[in-house]
């Protein structure tokens, strides 16, 4: 029952963060109540009532509540089946709420307050949920936020709360409450406390609390980066040949951001450690040129480089890029995806371990078993937010402490760039290429959709190609995502653009059958390409000029932003053009968002706003740790606090201090945080 929550020991409660409080400490008899105040009330119930509305089945349930002689209560609530088998007749209960004036019977009246029942005439219990600040928990199953609070109530009070692991040098330095009075005041808030504060999660002790959580997921992640840096890793040297072939290689002259940020990760390899360093950028910034100079750099020392993406197109993408890049300076390309033939995979394997291929490009298939590499000394990893942590570690272990690039063209906020990739360092290319004029972005309701059409036929017209995109929700596109497709499909290419050539790609056709979509729509042969999402990260097409996204509202910000940077790669102005049909509060905010900024780093801070750090993320292993009390968009000034903390203990290594933070971070870390692992 708890376990769901991941409460399986008292220090499980001790940290199970209340998610607001509520100031009940204003007790009062029924006829001291005055219309207008918010009030605790102590009173037992004399009748109760469901009631119902003819055209909207909404279960109205009335109970008239009386106290010691001094008057009468009646509270209301809609929807109150669930009130109907617990507040039966001479039943004690504290009731919270809005006093206002029944108009009809003349009672003080209370609509949807929050009710809980009291035991027996027990006086202890009464004021353990009455007549003081209580916190409110989240119910789990059957345990209630009363029981929640019971139970917690008799820990505080029975049990020696644990040792503080927090270095005295630090809660001193930044004037901490001690980890005990945190956790008492954070349950159980004295007389006084400021309920704004509390809410706001702004007290001390709530303070307290946030920091320890930042803090000790900073020293976890500040130890295995030191961990990585001390470990023997590869030196690569930095040849005059390995420069002459990397100016061979360039295609165009590289933007300032380029060059800094290529300069970094060369300072990296050049260091007898192992890289691990995230290359951030937004869609078309160049980060593969980037990460192709690195590959020379590698090949040059004698090394193979490995480049694992997320999904077959991208990983087909990758390659061709990759190799027409690197084949005009005599190095090989092997390509090796889930879908490659038995013979053709075979092939390529051998090829690797004999090492005639300097540079595989793949999808999971090259992080297998049976995949070994004859001298791997570089793997880059692109949009590192797909893959799990393990598959990272996995790849790395092809090689004896090989270089780590990690690319992601989705932007992610700095706070959780802090959390997430704490353990990376990180370069960002905050530049576009010359030339590249900012996309125009509009939204229209479904209802103007042929307008919409009628200019994708004057971009065709102008010699400019179009995408026209559907949502899927889920990693796997089902059935019914597919059929949407195919039908738009069908309607463009036989009502709208008879004599225009339309395409369909998705992800159920064959890698072969997508490669050759995408090359009749790379060389200009399909004017218009439907597509599912498969198409979100790794198309390049500069002639696109027009990126239609329908039932917009079903996107989330970044993939809408992932999106729209498939066109724009061109010199001519380009267009995304949104269409949503019925718009709800927080998608209407999306859409607004994205017509207002093309800035890939703002709509990632707002997309974590309105989704949350985990959702952003898409999946739970994908390493947003499980925080109980801080909140990554609140508490940046915390987490920053906490981490310049953390590293100054680490760097300073004040004997005792430091092997005691180790080891409880080894004792408490996995289980806390599912994170990562601190040898």
């Amino acid at each position: 029952m708890l376990a769901a929550k991941g409460l399986e020991t008292v220090a499980d409660l001790l940290y199970y963060a209340p998610f607001r409080y509520e100031d009940r400490s204003n007790v009062k008899p029924i006829a001291q109540l005055a219309p207008g105040e918010k009030a605790a009330v102590l009173a037992r119930v004399a009748s109760a009532k469901m009631s119902g509305f003819r055209r909207r089945a909404v279960g109205l349930f009335e109970v008239i509540f009386k106290d010691e002689g001094t008057g009468t209560l009646l509270a209301r609530w809609f929807h109150g089946e669930r009130y109907a088998d617990s507040l039966l007749p001479d039943t004690r209960v504290a009731l919270f709420g809005k006093v206002e004036l029944d108009k009809t019977s003349g009672h003080r009246l209370m609509i949807q307050p929050e009710v809980e029942i009291l035991s027996g005439g027990d006086d202890a219990d009464e004021t353990l949920h009455s007549g003081r600040i209580v916190a409110v928990y989240e119910a789990a199953a059957k345990v209630s936020t009363r029981i929640f609070r019971t139970l917690l109530d008799r820990i505080l009070k029975e049990i020696d709360l644990p040792e503080d692991p927090l270095p005295a040098s630090v809660r001193m330095r930044i004037e901490l409450p001690s980890l005990a009075e945190a956790i008492a005041e954070t349950h159980c808030p004295s007389p006084g406390t400021d309920i704004r504060l509390l809410n706001e999660f702004r007290t001390p002790a709530q303070t307290r609390l946030i920091f320890d959580e930042f803090f000790w997921l900073e020293c976890g992640l500040a130890l295995k980066k030191n961990k990585a840096r001390l470990a023997e890793g590869i030196s690569f040297a930095v040849t005059e040949r390995a420069r002459e072939q990397i100016k061979q290689m360039l295609p165009f002259k590289p933007t300032g951001a380029q060059r800094r940020v290529v300069q970094e990760i060369v300072d990296d390899m050049k260091r007898p450690h192992p890289m691990n360093r995230l290359l951030q950028g937004d869609v078309g910034s160049g980060k593969t040129i980037v990460a192709a100079q690195a590959a020379v750099l590698a090949i040059e020392n004698g090394f193979q480089v490995a480049v694992l993406a997320p999904t077959e197109i991208l990983a087909a993408q990758h390659y061709t890029y990759f190799k027409r890049l690197l084949e005009k300076l005599d190095y090989v390309v092997g390509f090796l995806v889930g879908s490659s033939g038995p013979r053709e995979k075979q092939q390529v394997k051998k090829l690797v371990t004999e090492g005639f291929v300097h540079m595989v490009v793949g999808t999971h298939a090259i992080i297998q078993d049976d995949v070994s590499f004859s001298k791997l000394g570089l793997a880059i990893i692109d949009e590192q937010h797909r893959f799990g942590v393990s598959q990272r570690l996995d790849l790395m272990k092809k090689g004896n402490q090989p270089d780590v690039l990690v690319m992601s063209a989705t932007p992610i906020p700095r706070t959780l760039a802090l959390t997430v990739y704490g353990d990376l360092d990180i370069s960002v290319i905050d530049e576009m290429p010359p030339g590249r004029k900012p996309i125009r972005t509009k939204h229209v309701p479904d209802s103007m959709v042929e307008g919409v059409y009628s200019f994708v036929g004057q971009e065709i017209a102008a010699g400019r190609q179009a995408y026209v995109v559907y949502p899927i929700v889920e990693e796997t596109e089902t059935s019914a995502d597919i059929k949407a497709a195919e039908k738009m499909f069908l309607h463009l290419s036989e009502k709208v653009f008879p004599k225009v050539r339309v395409g369909l790609l998705h992800g159920r056709l064959s890698a072969g059958a997508k490669e050759a979509m995408m090359r009749e729509f790379q060389s200009g042969e399909v004017k218009i390409l439907v597509a599912t999402t498969v198409i979100e990260v790794g198309v390049d097409v500069p002639n696109a000029s027009v990126m239609v996204i329908e039932q917009a509202e079903r996107f989330g910000l970044a993939q809408i932003h992932q999106l729209r940077g498939r066109v724009g790669r061109g010199a001519q102005q380009s267009y995304c053009v949104l269409v949503t049909s019925k718009l709800g509060d927080v998608a209407r905010e999306r859409i607004r968002t994205l017509v207002e900024s093309n800035d890939g780093f703002y709509i990632a801070e707002m997309d974590m706003r309105l989704r949350g750090p985990g959702e952003f993320f898409g999946t739970r292993q994908s390493g947003v740790p499980g925080l109980r009390f801080a909140n990554l968009l609140r508490d940046t000034e915390i987490l920053e606090q906490a981490r310049a903390e953390a590293q100054r203990l680490i760097e300073e290594k004040p004997g005792d201090e430091l092997r005691a933070v180790v080891t409880y971070i080894q004792e408490n870390w996995q289980r806390r945080y599912g994170l990562v692992q601190v040898g």
